[in-house]
């Protein structure tokens, strides 16, 4: 189920020592509400990263990478291959001097700024979010993968129907109006509009597909037992390749049981800093970090912050606002034990966790190769 994509650097590193299958029953086909993909693109329009390939009205201005200074370049340099680092999207004005060479709006950077972004150094990796709200074709991620260079890896998600029990319903004028979701854990449907155009477009810069469930009613789920055990069937039909990982945000479904699908099946857990889950130590101590294949690290939002808050006092993203250094250690840590074990890791930041993403990640990197000296030099 995992592919390996760890590059060996040669490096050998000494970390402190602180540091039942459910039957589901018949699956509907995939082809009887294919059709309603086109209806729910429809409603996510307003998606910052949706609209990437329609023709622009006029010619965009192009938009450069930044110059990098000296000091980065060479931080970069000492950060282990098998460490990608990046940002959730890439359409951010204000990281103009960041990132870009000039001040462009979203919808350029949308069209055009991924090749600029994969040419700094520190930005090897970054999570795909459209396709959470639709399907993409192959060619669409085939374009991703012709503006990055070849040591780049893509984080991509999963659309939300593979995910959530139950989808809105277009045809009602509120959109609160919600039905049942027929291709949730549908690993047929996973399989056609998520694994096979995602793979056949990125080809190797494919890293991991992040299967994300959004917040669940546990007890309409049948409780974390019986949630694993249809997350197990689900898992187990998917193709057999691709790095798979799953991301929850219920604390209750992060249970013993969970941890046994993963661990039989070789798929990750996204160790994830939101509120509704437990702190990174705790989802440790539950999932250790050694037994995964993959590390998976979503910095999503500050311990201390709602999103529209952060959202709101974080803009417009160019700087740290709310330093988080307990968490920026945590998940140095969580690099190093997975560089021991001589696992590839992904640490994807979202502008909500400090203020931020590329300072975090610059942060981080400093943390990370600090941590990795440390533990050389015993």
């Amino acid at each position: 189920m995992v592919r390996d994509m760890a590059t060996s650097c040669g490096q050998a590193i000494a970390v402190p020592t602180h540091v039942t299958q459910l039957a589901s029953g018949p699956q509907p086909r995939v082809s009887a509400l294919c059709v309603g993909i086109r209806d729910m693109a429809r409603h996510v329009q307003a998606q910052s990263q949706l609209d990437l390939f329609a023709p622009p009205a006029t010619s965009p201005p192009a938009v450069g990478a930044v110059a990098v200074p000296p000091a980065m370049v060479a931080l970069a340099r000492h950060l282990p291959c098998q460490i990608y680092l990046g940002t959730s999207s890439w359409t951010f004005p204000g990281w103009q001097g960041l990132v870009y060479d000039r001040v462009a709006p979203a919808s350029v950077l949308a069209r055009h700024g991924l090749s600029a972004y994969a040419q700094h150094p520190l930005l090897r990796t970054v999570c795909v979010d459209r396709t959470f709200y639709a399907p993409l074709p192959a060619a669409d991620y085939a374009t991703y993968a012709a503006a990055v260079p070849d040591d780049f890896r893509f984080v991509v998600k999963a659309h939300a129907w593979c995910t959530q029990p139950t989808r809105r319903d277009p045809s009602h004028a509120s959109g609160r109006s919600h039905t049942p979701n027929a291709y949730f854990l549908h690993s047929g449907y996973a399989t056609e509009h998520v694994v096979e155009p995602c793979l056949s477009g990125l080809g190797p810069k494919a890293g991991p597909i992040l299967f994300q469930f959004s917040p669940l009613d546990v007890r309409t789920l049948g409780g974390p037992q019986h949630f694993a055990a249809r997350l197990h069937a689900f898992l187990a039909a998917l193709p057999y390749g691709p790095v798979y990982a799953v991301e929850l945000r219920n604390h209750q479904l992060l249970s013993p049981a969970y941890r046994e699908v993963l661990t039989d099946l070789g798929v990750c857990h996204c160790f994830n800093i939101h509120p509704s889950m437990p702190a990174l130590r705790e989802q440790m101590r539950v999932v250790p970090p050694e037994a995964m294949s993959t590390l998976l690290v979503r910095w999503m939002l500050h311990p201390g912050r709602r999103y529209d808050e952060a959202k709101t006092r974080y803009q417009p993203f160019d700087r740290i606002v709310d330093d988080d250094h307990d968490n920026r250690q945590t998940i140095a840590s969580l690099c190093l034990v997975a560089l021991a074990a001589g696992h590839t890791s992904f640490v994807i930041a979202n502008n909500k966790a400090e203020g931020s993403a590329p300072c975090t990640v610059f942060r981080l990197a400093e943390d990370v190769v600090q941590a990795i000296a440390g533990a050389t030099a015993l």
